[in-house]
């Protein structure tokens, strides 16, 4: 394995973690400036952002093992599986709690500021800019 495989691979460890902590951060200030129900609504939306990214994870590294035809036939069931899931959920949080599905999806969101950070670190690590 080499030292850019590590890396990668350390990367793709951390960013679950990094979704969460953020969530949580945020999580505390929207219970703190709203409600203690939005505050834990926004963290769920980040647990369910940070589960759904160990899913992709570690479905994407089965699929690539598979054979061409029978790993696309595969990939688009389970993405649809996952597309489903996730507006089933939100779906259900809409019917429960109407008011505050906003800090649920913003909690859910947590994971692009996550990727833009590790995507920026990522390129002023790079020595070179060409590959």
């Amino acid at each position: 394995m080499s030292q850019a495989e590590i890396q990668d691979e350390r990367i793709l460890r951390r960013i679950p973690l990094e979704i969460l902590a953020l969530s949580a951060v945020l999580g505390l200030a929207a219970a703190l400036l709203f409600s203690a129900l939005a505050g834990l609504l926004f963290f769920a939306g980040g647990g369910l952002a940070a589960l759904g990214f160990l899913w992709l994870k570690r479905s994407l590294t089965r699929l690539l093992a598979k054979d061409k035809e029978g790993a696309l036939r595969s990939a688009i069931l389970l993405y649809a599986l996952r597309l489903g899931l996730i507006c089933a959920v939100f779906l259900i949080i809409i019917l429960i709690f109407p008011g505050k599905i906003l800090a649920f999806g913003a909690g859910f969101s947590t994971i692009v500021p996550v990727f833009l950070a590790e995507g920026v670190g990522a390129l002023l690590r790079m020595k070179t800019w060409k590959a």
